[in-house]
């Protein structure tokens, strides 16, 4: 693989012997081209993880019981900013999976109908060997004689 293109492939893809389809290939290096996907990335994995949990209930008990008493205005004002921004980011992953599946199933299309074509050539190569075998063997009187036929 050329050393640019892997460059960008992230290290979870690199790790291990595992093939990847070339559509998850193809995106990952896609959202390491730019900056912004890649920092959304990173947000998004970090907002979806146990340590967000742990990291903001541990702050906001710190925030309730030392900073502010009851009812907590500016906890409230911060979360619900935050809660703003983190929908966004859930947003982007969402059609980042979506643009990812319709990668995938187009690619997945492309091969099946690659597959059917070259089925098709062997299935007629076949045919056409099996033809001109039954011709040579049994005589060219025998034309209208199916050789698939068990008479």
């Amino acid at each position: 693989m050329h050393t640019e293109a892997r460059r960008l492939i992230p290290r979870r893809l690199l790790k291990g012997t595992e093939t990847h389809h070339p559509a998850v290939v193809e995106e990952a290096i896609r959202r390491n081209q730019s900056l912004q996907l890649r920092i959304a990335d990173r947000i998004t994995t970090f907002a979806g993880s146990m340590s967000f949990v742990w990291i903001h209930a541990v702050l906001f008990a710190v925030w309730m019981l030392v900073f502010e008493r009851s009812p907590w205005p500016t906890l409230t004002l911060v979360v619900s900013l935050e809660a703003i921004f983190l929908s966004t980011f859930v947003m982007i992953g969402q059609n980042r999976q979506s643009a990812f599946q319709q990668t995938k199933a187009d690619h997945d299309f492309q091969a099946q109908e690659l597959e059917l074509k070259t089925n098709t050539e062997l299935t007629r190569e076949i045919h056409r060997l099996t033809a001109e075998l039954h011709r040579r063997l049994i005589g060219p009187g025998s034309e209208g004689h199916d050789p698939t036929s068990a008479t």
